[in-house]
């Protein structure tokens, strides 16, 4: 499976989406007009068009999780380590959160330019990072005119030459497409522990927009990460991180 991987090279990640506007009508026109058309798209099995109250729903509910239409608010990231005194495997988790999304990707790709811009000794892993979190951050650094480090560089590429990016979700599919399995269920089933424990991705945007907290935010994205590299282990067949070897860094914006 993944057992030829140092763990220690693998940069563990999630993000967390919110719209890119508080309410559907802080959009400028063309952006309104846009949106309206999507969503109908989304709810293409209704009979009738949305009303204007139905489309304004849909963007609070679902904008976030569409880059064009949303924004990141945070990129978790998760480090190995082996700790010289214990010996033990340790885990550093940091956050890039930051209102400003032009600055947190900006300094979340500095990270990767600095130390993981070798696609050859190093690792990016996330559940669903094929499908989700890798474009998203590909395109919300496009759209906000920033260079793309030799990681996101994925124009082009063939299926074989983008190993570096090791999807927990695909893994798990042993190559059966017909299904998304999330996080929380595989943690259930091979027994680690759940990340979902206070937020879940639906209350994100009600979190930021309305409380402010971007904190509480970059919390619940750590332990996505947390578990993401948990399921990594369990796929190793190695034993899992205990409390004391997981280290949160506060640095965020």
């Amino acid at each position: 499976m993944i057992d030829h991987v140092d763990i220690g090279r693998v940069l563990f990640l999630d993000i967390e989406t919110v719209s890119v506007k508080p309410a559907f009508d802080q959009l400028n026109s063309d952006l309104q007009n846009l949106w309206t058309t999507k969503a109908n798209q989304i709810m293409r099995a209704r009979e009738n068009p949305l009303s204007e109250e139905e489309v304004e729903e849909v963007f609070t509910d679902r904008a976030g999780i569409y880059a064009e239409f949303g924004k990141i608010v945070c990129i978790s990231v998760g480090a190995v380590f082996r700790d010289k005194q214990s010996k033990k495997l340790k885990i550093r988790l940091k956050s890039f959160a930051d209102s400003n999304e032009r600055q947190l990707l900006h300094d979340f790709s500095k990270l990767l330019f600095e130390h993981y811009n070798n696609t050859s000794q190093y690792f990016l892993c996330g559940h669903n990072i094929r499908e989700f979190d890798i474009p998203y951050i590909c395109r919300r650094m496009v759209i906000n005119q920033l260079p793309l480090p030799g990681m996101l560089q994925l124009a082009g590429k063939k299926p074989w030459e983008t190993k570096y990016l090791l999807d927990t979700m695909e893994l798990w599919k042993f190559g059966d497409y017909k299904s998304y399995t999330s996080l929380k269920l595989l943690a259930a089933v091979l027994d680690f522990p759940s990340p979902k424990d206070d937020i879940d991705g639906s209350n994100v945007g009600r979190v930021y927009w309305e409380e402010k907290d971007l904190d509480r935010i970059s919390l619940y994205c750590e332990k996505d990460v947390l578990a993401t590299a948990q399921l990594f282990l369990r796929y190793q067949r190695k034993p899992l991180f205990e409390e004391d070897q997981v280290i949160h860094i506060r640095e965020h914006a």
